[in-house]
C-alpha cells in the first residue's frame, strides 16, 4: 500500500515539532509504523546556504527538494510519513526574507519553486496541519539560534506567508493555533488510523 503523508507547516516556535512528535507516539502506539522528517534548513545551513532573512531561491529550491527526498526515502520503510516543515514552508520563509530586505521576487525563480513546492505536496496529504502564529506568546532564548530567529516581523512575515500561499493554492489544510494542538493530534490521529484501516480492509 502506498504510505500515507502527514504534513505539518508554520513559522518558527509555534510548536510544529512537538505537534509532529506527538501524532507520531500515537500513531505508534496503534501498531502503525511511522517515519518523521525535517532538519533540512539547519542541513541547508551547514553547506553553505544562506538562511532566515537571506534566503535565496537557491536555498529554497534545495530545501524543497531535499524534503522530497526524504519523504520518498520514508516511504520505502514506513506505513505513515511525517513531514516537519513542508515544501510550502520554505516557499513561505524565502518570501518573507524578500520582504523583510524589500526586494522583489524575481518571476521566473519565483515561479519555479513555487511548482516544485506544488510538484512535491501532490498528491495532496491525508492530513496537513498548519500552526498560527500567536504574537502575544513569548519567543523562548534559545542559544546558537540565528539572530533573525528572534525577529518578530520577520517570524510574523512567515506565518502571513504560508497561509497566504496555502489559501491562494486553494491547499486543503486545518489550522492550528496556539490553544488548539491538542484537538489537532485527535484529529490526525483518527484521520490516519481510519485511512489506514480503510486501506487495510480494502
Amino acid at each position: 500500500m502506498t504510505p500515507l503523508r502527514l504534513y505539518v507547516a508554520g513559522t518558527h516556535s509555534t510548536g510544529k515539532t512537538t505537534l509532529a512528535r506527538r501524532i507520531e507516539m500515537e500513531l505508534r502506539a496503534t501498531g502503525i509504523t511511522v517515519a518523521r522528517t525535517g532538519g533540512f534548513a539547519r542541513r541547508a545551513a551547514e553547506l553553505g546556504f544562506p538562511k532566515m532573512t537571506r534566503h535565496t531561491a537557491q536555498s529554497t529550491a534545495w530545501i524543497i527538494s531535499a524534503t522530497a527526498t526524504a519523504i520518498l526515502e520514508a516511504e520505502l520503510v514506513a506505513d505513515v510519513v511525517i513531514v516537519d516543515r513542508t515544501p510550502y514552508d520554505a516557499l513561505a520563509y524565502y518570501l518573507a526574507a524578500l520582504q523583510h530586505r524589500n526586494e522583489r521576487p524575481d518571476l521566473e525563480e519565483l515561479s519555479r519553486v513555487t511548482g516544485l513546492a506544488q510538484l512535491i505536496t501532490a498528491p495532496a496529504p491525508a492530513v496537513f496541519l498548519a500552526t498560527v502564529l500567536d504574537p502575544q506568546l513569548p519567543l523562548a532564548v534559545r542559544p546558537g539560534k540565528d539572530p533573525d530567529w528572534t525577529d518578530t516581523a520577520f517570524r510574523q512575515g512567515v506565518d502571513e506567508q504560508l497561509h497566504r500561499r496555502l489559501n491562494a493554492h486553494t491547499v486543503p489544510h486545518l489550522q492550528v493555533p496556539a490553544d488548539g494542538h491538542a484537538a489537532a493530534v485527535e484529529a490526525a490521529v483518527e484521520t490516519i488510523t481510519a485511512a489506514w484501516t480503510a486501506r487495510s480492509a480494502a
